[in-house]
């Protein structure tokens, strides 16, 4: 992506020093080069200055073939970036932007050396993510005019920026870097000086619970991101993005937000300090959770842990029919992928009435499939055909997979198996679809445990590719193998995780939205400013306030006392802004108010 060009004659800050050309340093000297800026590009080292001279050159060369810069544009933005190996070239720059190693020591002499070089004026800034912005001002001679811009990485296509300031920077400071963001086409967010600020105070955290996750070999690194980003519909899934960021970057990222908080989600997980310590950093060394091509690549190779591709599955039971045991949205969604798959289905409810109704719904939904051209009419009309609905769980007597989408109530649950273990036949796998709910305890309302197993599919389910397939201790391995072999001709993608509170992505997911509220109740930041920071700084489809209001503040309540009854940890208890907003009514957008407000429909 191409920063946009600004005026030619740019006002504020034109004179900027970039010190440290690292990939972050080198990207930010392009975004504010080819925004007008005058760069003067510093690194102790001759080999990154040259190497950050070609990769500008590269870049805008790339921008003139896509026809985004002319030729002389590429000229300008050339002829605008300098390097240099010594501090003294920052002498006449109105701002100056360090990106430095992560290191107080490294960090706060460059500062004192700057002190002595540049105008009384001049804005210091630190790129810093961990380390604090106060305690590197406090060491200046300037504190006032020292603050932290955080770009993320890419700098050129990303769009948000942190403004941080410390209780000693001065409202002009931040005023002008502010500005001069604007001016680059980034979005600032205005942050206070904690370790992490805004996005990666709530990504580090998130990336942490995944790395211990992992390391407690609950799921494989290859199913904990394929769980986030179908799950969740993120660009990465957390290892491989610990991977690109450097898993000794986030170490010392997860070091100093400990530091801070004392909370145990920020304390680094032991394998990133292994890895670490091994050298085995992620892309740039290449080997980290992955292995890859060769360091620096982003190709991964097969290694010890790669499974292997077109696994046969031994053992799986056939399946021809299926029963889908509930009316509302989550049941008539199921049932609508299982007859697009080409399976009968029985759709049972507590009344033939609210069967008819779940079934019309299905009708509706494959109505609007037709009208956007996914699917014919006649496609349409045969998988219609191929959903009976039932009023009674009698129903389910010939069915091979019996699966229950009902209210997401233990006791209503079991009951239900209880049902179910009367009325299907010997040898019918009997799933539930509970995202928060200990599986085994529905296992344990049968006489037959061995054919329970969790199928957690996500809303949309017509829509949304992942299954969670939850395993007990007591689920046979061959109702493992069917299962997973039915999620693959349903066209699921199916992820394998024991029988835990919030199983892969909840687990993962609500601790973040938790921690986000925390933010907000503590007045560090606003909803808007994070839910743009996680939006354009974490490439999220959806802010955490945003999401929240979606999900419904009582759903993501309970999901969040589960997971703090289950793993006991004091940061996963509830925040109380979000308990108050439930006893006032306030559930999101189904109430017509959340964290935000909404029209009435």
């Amino acid at each position: 992506m191409d920063a946009p060009l600004s005026p030619a004659s740019p006002a504020i800050l034109p004179t900027v020093a970039v010190v440290g050309l690292g990939t972050m340093g080198t990207g930010i000297a392009e975004v504010l080069a080819r925004a007008g800026r005058e760069v003067i590009g510093i690194d102790i080292s001759e080999a990154a200055a040259a190497q950050a001279v070609a990769a500008l050159e590269a870049s805008t060369a790339r921008a003139v073939r896509r026809e985004r810069l002319t030729e002389d544009e590429r000229r300008d933005v050339l002829a605008r970036f300098r390097t240099f190996t010594d501090l003294q070239a920052a002498a006449d720059a109105d701002l100056v932007i360090e990106v430095a190693p992560e290191s107080y020591d490294i960090k706060q002499q460059i500062f004192r050396d700057l002190d002595a070089v540049v105008r009384p004026e001049t804005i210091l800034a630190t790129g810093t993510n961990a380390l604090s912005v106060t305690r590197l001002a406090a060491d200046s001679a300037r504190p006032e005019r020292v603050l932290g811009l955080h770009f993320f990485n890419p700098a050129p296509a990303m769009k948000l920026v942190e403004v941080v300031s410390s209780v000693l920077t001065a409202p002009t400071a931040v005023a002008a870097v502010t500005d001069l963001a604007i001016e680059l086409g980034k979005e600032p967010v205005a942050v206070g000086d904690r370790p992490g600020f805004v996005a990666d105070g709530l990504l580090f955290g998130y990336l942490n619970q995944a790395a211990a996750m992992y390391e407690a070999k609950y799921a494989s690194r290859e199913d904990i991101d394929a769980a986030m980003k179908l799950g969740c519909g993120l660009p990465m899934g957390p290892l491989a993005l610990l991977d690109l960021i450097g898993i000794d970057t986030a170490r010392t990222v997860l070091d100093a937000m400990y530091a801070e908080s004392h909370d145990r989600l920020h304390a680094p997980a032991p394998v990133l300090k292994q890895l670490s310590e091994a050298g085995l950093t992620g892309r740039k060394s290449g080997r980290g959770f992955y292995t890859y091509a060769e360091p620096g690549s982003s190709e991964v190779v097969r290694d010890a842990l790669t499974p292997l591709a077109g696994e046969v599955v031994d053992g799986a039971r056939t399946i021809r029919s299926v029963g889908v045991a509930g009316s509302g949205t989550m049941a008539s969604g199921i049932a609508e992928v299982f007859a697009k798959a080409g399976y009968d289905v029985v759709l049972a409810a507590r009344s033939e009435e609210k069967a008819e109704k779940a079934k019309s719904r299905i009708g509706k939904s494959l109505s609007r499939s037709v009208d956007k051209g996914r699917m014919t009419a006649e496609a349409a009309a045969q998988t219609l055909d191929r959903i009976t609905p039932a009023g009674s769980y009698d129903a389910f007597s010939d069915v091979d997979l019996a699966l229950e989408a009902v209210a997401e109530d233990l006791e209503i649950k079991q009951q239900l198996f209880g049902t179910l273990d009367k009325v299907c036949k010997p040898g019918a796998v009997l799933a539930t679809t509970t995202s928060s709910l200990p599986v085994v305890a529905c296992a344990r309302a049968t006489s037959r445990p061995q054919d329970v197993i969790g199928m957690h599919f996500f809303n949309p389910a017509p829509a949304m590719k992942l299954v969670e397939v939850v395993r007990t201790v007591l689920t046979g391995d061959d109702v493992h193998a069917t299962v997973r072999e039915v999620c693959t001709k349903i066209r699921k993608h199916p992820v394998d995780c024991g029988d835990r509170a919030g199983f892969i992505v909840n687990a993962l997911l609500f601790p973040y939205l938790n921690n986000a509220i925390k933010m907000v109740q503590e007045h560090y930041a606003t909803l808007d400013d994070i839910d743009a920071a996680m939006r354009l700084g974490g490439g999220y489809p959806m802010g955490p306030f945003e999401l929240l209001d979606v999900v419904g503040l009582d759903v993501s309540l309970a999901i969040e006392k589960v997971l703090h009854r289950e793993f006991r940890d004091p940061g996963l208890a509830p925040a109380p802004l979000l308990e108050h907003l439930v006893a006032a009514g306030c559930l999101g957008r189904k109430t017509g108010r959340g964290f935000r407000e909404y029209a009435r429909r």
